[in-house]
């Protein structure tokens, strides 16, 4: 799951879902064996930040016809059967900040996921998913649980503090997250159960590895 937003606020720069975070979990999928839909809340060719072909798993997939396609021709969120899917993954990227919280779909994916038995994991600014997921009951999915996700200090050193709509980290503590920062950019995976989380983009790859092995360990919808 990508978001679909294309401008970092009133800043007028571009942003859109962090590639690496799309990409590094996807190979770990990939090699496990496990297929895959990428989804967004418009569909169709979602915005690319941190658009980085260095990255050698980057330009591996940019390089692949399949993947090109999958990305260009993104399913739309809202349209989509939750109850196909043992997991669900929300990548990061600043456009997640715009569009994630209050996207009805994203709530009802994450509800309908979760109280099937499965899977709900997010890196960087992905969690921004889990700012307004709430289960059945009511409660926030977040409240009690561990958790990691871009930090208050992360976003001060990339001086977006007073861009981006609200701060992740604080906001996911006033729903009741229990928030596990690690030191700035290292790798910081975090898992509760079925929730699994990861710090920023350093924590992508260990966020796909955290989901297979739950996924092998017969967690399904």
């Amino acid at each position: 799951m990508v978001t679909s937003h294309p401008i970092r606020g009133d800043s007028g720069e571009p942003t859109g879902f962090a590639m690496v975070e799309l990409t590094h979990p996807l190979d770990v999928f990939e090699k496990a064996g496990i297929p895959v839909e990428i989804a967004s809340i418009r569909g169709g060719h979602p915005p690319i930040d941190f658009f980085d072909l260095s990255d050698p798993v980057n330009a591996r997939f940019w390089k692949d016809k399949t993947f090109r396609e999958m990305l260009a021709h993104s399913r739309v969120l809202g349209e989509l059967d939750p109850s196909g899917y043992s997991a669900v993954f929300f990548a990061g990227g600043h456009g997640t900040m715009w569009d994630f919280a209050d996207s009805e779909a994203v709530q009802n994916v994450i509800r309908k996921i979760w109280e099937a038995g499965g899977i709900v994991s997010a890196v960087c600014h992905g969690p921004a998913a889990l700012v307004n997921a709430t289960l059945s009951d009511g409660k926030h999915l977040v409240a009690g649980k561990r958790i990691a996700c871009f930090t208050d200090e992360e976003e001060a050193e990339v001086k977006y503090t007073h861009v981006v709509p609200y701060l992740l980290a604080t906001t996911l503590k006033q729903r009741g997250a229990l928030h596990q920062p690690a030191p700035n950019w290292s790798e910081n995976v975090v898992v509760d159960g079925r929730l699994v989380t990861g710090q920023n983009p350093a924590s992508a790859h260990g966020v796909g590895e955290a989901v297979v092995a739950r996924l092998k360990t017969g967690v399904s919808h």
